[in-house]
């Protein structure tokens, strides 16, 4: 199944009744086609940014003695790390190179997208590759964007059905279903070829804390330096690719004054950036703040980009960023602590936590992913739960996210009323190594979209997001046991008071996602997950 992000415009149950109703309208549908591929003109990261201010605030946050290192810092905290992409946007003077999965037309995308429109305006060259799956809604708005000058927008592996909902644009393109499944999952910003962002969030409300019913626990890592240059290269691959389409050739023409008036009238209600507390969880002062002092506080560290090539989503076999980290994992001496939205190891995956494990529960494979009730994916959580109790058997400790912990005691954001859920992709490995990026722990991950990740070597980053990790666990999660005759699952809730409450019964789950893993488990392939 193509995975799609957390959404409340309406009851889970009620999404299922649509979709089923949705299959038997497309079984007397007829299936769309794509225009001949487009003529595009190739192009490439700037590179001649070296008197441009964020080039110059890189080079001078990344001590001399320590080139030819890259600099990182960790944003856990959904307000810092939207508005140091504004100030990213604001401070770019040649180029902004955005790639990204979901780019929603809520809230906070108009706010992205107003700012974009905005850094065009002053000159600066904008290339935004968006991933097809979830434009349906948003291709008007898209298409007044790309009428602005200095603007070129192109979509990844575009859909032959233009319009609707993801769950109809896929059902009328059944007959191309082995292409369409493949998307780029990918999630990457970089201004000035000089300073980016990487790790799990899309552009839409609930990655940013702005959802009125459910947000995610996400975390992005701000880089500057060498590293910056292989993002920019693992770019420009995707935008040269053939299945990069320029927007115009799918949507038709949109260079009038009309298109940038309406899109211009859409996004000006937006709203001004969050309000930012003076210094993070991490002690750290907003991204605009640094910039005006114009240094940057950054971990000086190596690093590598991992980066799957756009050609797997063609069926290219390439090394893969899945199996660069599995590697990792295997290669771990003390410990491996993971956090994935969606965990589906299969038996490879169980042979290889069975030996770093050794032992019943003894924390050297630590899993933190989410419960029934936090997840946003039923049937990727169904097929975890099926493996759930052999990973428990071989060590591992496992922590589920609990939808409604995090905002009964409030220590990974605020939650407000609304639920929480895990969206966070990364793992620390031996206390030194830092993966952080787009890939969940899953076969869709793995073998199907395409992915990014950085692996940092900085025993302090990994230290940092340790802590992190542990900090919210303590408030946020169930601890996962077995019981006492080794035979079931027990779920532990912790309580404001600092006791402790033993489930035996699965806690948190909706009756509308077990009713929906009843209904489809049986047809989805779990390879498909």
């Amino acid at each position: 199944m193509l995975r799609h992000p957390l959404r409340a415009a309406m009851p889970r149950s009620c999404r299922l009744l649509s979709r089923l109703l949705l299959l038997a309208l497309a079984l007397s549908a007829g299936c769309a086609s794509l225009p001949p591929p487009p003529p595009k003109v190739p192009s490439q990261a700037l590179v001649d940014v070296d008197d441009t201010p964020l080039a110059r605030i890189a080079a001078a946050s990344v001590p001399a003695d320590a080139q030819p290192l890259s600099g990182f810092r960790l944003m856990p905290e959904a307000p810092t790390a939207f508005n140091a992409r504004v100030a990213l946007m604001r401070a770019a003077r040649k180029s902004l190179d955005l790639q990204y999965y979901l780019i929603a037309s809520d809230t906070v995308g108009r706010m992205f997208l107003r700012e974009l429109r905005d850094a065009a305006q002053r000159g600066v060259r904008v290339r935004l590759l968006v991933d097809d799956l979830y434009t349906g809604g948003e291709q008007r708005l898209l298409a007044g964007l790309a009428a602005h000058p200095n603007i070129e927008l192109r979509i990844f592996n575009p859909f032959p059905v233009r319009a609707g909902s993801p769950t109809w644009r896929i059902l009328g393109s059944l007959d191309d279903f082995s292409r369409i499944n493949h998307r780029m999952h990918n999630k990457l910003f970089i201004a000035d070829n000089s300073v980016a962002i990487a790790g799990g969030r899309n552009i839409a409300d609930e990655y940013f804390m702005r959802s009125p019913d459910a947000n995610f626990i996400d975390v992005d890592v701000l880089s500057a330096g060498p590293v910056v240059r292989a993002m920019s290269a693992a770019f420009d691959a995707f935008w040269n690719s053939p299945l990069s389409w320029p927007l115009a050739a799918l949507a038709g023409s949109a260079g009038d004054a009309r298109a940038r008036a309406a899109f211009d009238a859409r996004v000006q209600a937006a709203g001004p950036p969050f309000d930012e507390r003076a210094h993070d969880v991490l002690g750290h002062t907003p991204l605009s703040q640094q910039l005006q002092a114009g240094r940057l506080e950054l971990q000086a560290a190596p690093a590598r980009v991992l980066a799957d090539s756009p050609d797997k989503a063609a069926g290219g076999r390439e090394p893969t960023v899945a199996q660069q980290v599995l590697a990792l994992f295997a290669s771990a001496q003390e410990n491996v602590h993971i956090a994935s939205p969606y965990f589906i190891p299969g038996e490879a995956g169980l042979r290889l936590l069975r030996a770093a494990g050794a032992t019943q529960d003894n924390g050297r494979v630590v899993l933190v992913t989410n419960s029934i009730g936090a997840t946003d994916e039923p049937l990727a959580y169904a097929a975890y739960a099926q493996q759930r109790m052999a990973m428990l058997q071989a060590g591992v400790r496992i922590y589920e996210i609990g939808a409604d912990l995090g905002a009964r005691m409030p220590r990974s954001g605020d939650f407000g009323a609304s639920h929480s859920a895990l969206h966070a992709k990364v793992a620390t490995v031996d206390g030194r190594w830092l993966f952080i990026g787009s890939m969940n722990l899953d076969p869709r991950s793995a073998l199907i979209n395409t992915e990014i990740g950085l692996l940092i070597d900085s025993p302090p980053l990994a230290r940092t997001m340790s802590a992190l990790s542990s900090r919210s666990l303590v408030y946020d999660a169930y601890r996962l046991r077995l019981s006492a005759d080794g035979r079931h699952v027990e779920w532990l809730e912790p309580r404001a008071d600092g006791s402790t409450t033993v489930h035996a019964v699965e806690p948190g789950g909706h009756w509308g996602k077990r009713l929906q893993i009843w209904l489809l488990q049986p047809f989805v392939a779990t390879s498909l997950l």
